[in-house]
């Protein structure tokens, strides 16, 4: 089973690029953050071509969340539990069908900059509502993949220049912490179990020359619970898809898990 994460920085601007992906890597469930629509803008019939059901969690202009699957897709969930005033549309999660089913969430982590504004104290609020909810999904015993856009540098090591973000929001003591904490409910996170290897980015920045100088950061994770964890056979960061025409700031992260 062969599951990806991508946040595509707005599917509709680069839709040839997105479909062209899907039709050369054929997971067979995706995660979508940052498809910058509402939910009956979504290009839903193009990914029902190729097979995909779709759950689509969208907010127009920013944000928005989608699973794509070719099973059918049950028990959605749009929207993190915790704030029912809360109407950023950064998180959906469903069961996946089949032989074995899993448990999927496709996240879009707050950024949070600046530091020291309620932008940054809304990301932490949403990290501590998110590990709560997980808390009570690893009740449940069964197969999680939490993938997404976390919006978090775990450690120095996951960025090119470390010290280029200090003061960014992404790398600051208390994202860190949060996101450890997250990691120390028993998840694993897949990357680092099977490759971990240095300089292994899944974002690169517009400006400044950063994709041709390799400036990138590592900020797009999935995090498995022990259920899936025990499955994991792979992982891939798909990094080329960064040089193609009209090519989203990040890239795709796929994870195998065996049947």
């Amino acid at each position: 089973m062969r599951l990806a994460s991508w946040n595509v920085n707005s599917v509709n601007a680069r839709l040839e690029t997105v479909l062209r992906w899907f039709e050369e890597a054929k997971p067979d469930i995706a995660c979508l953050q940052e498809i910058k629509c509402v939910d009956e803008k979504f290009p839903s019939e193009a990914f029902e071509r190729l097979g995909y059901n779709i759950a689509v969690h969208g907010q127009k202009t920013y944000n928005g969340v989608a699973l794509l699957s070719k099973t059918p897709l049950e028990d959605v969930r749009r929207g993190l539990p915790g704030d029912d005033g809360d109407d950023q549309a950064r998180y959906i999660e469903a069961i996946v069908s089949g032989a074995l089913p899993v448990r999927v969430a496709s996240i879009y982590l707050p950024n949070g900059n600046p530091v020291g504004t309620d932008k940054f104290a809304y990301k932490l609020a949403w990290m501590a509502r998110l590990e709560a909810h997980v808390r009570e999904l690893q009740t449940l015993e069964e197969p999680l993949l939490l993938m997404g856009d976390y919006n978090v540098i775990p450690d120095p090591r996951d960025a090119a220049d470390p010290a280029a973000w200090t003061r960014d929001a992404l790398f600051q003591p208390e994202s860190r912490t949060a996101f450890r904490a997250l990691k120390n409910l028993g998840l694993t996170d897949a990357f680092l179990e099977i490759d971990g290897s240095p300089g292994a980015y899944t974002f690169w920045d517009y400006q400044a020359g950063a994709w041709p100088r390799n400036h990138g950061i590592r900020i797009d994770h999935a995090l498995l619970s022990p259920q899936a964890a025990d499955r994991l056979s792979g992982v891939a960061i798909h990094r080329d898809v960064r040089g193609w025409d009209k090519p989203s700031d990040h890239v795709p992260l796929v994870v195998e898990l065996d049947a």
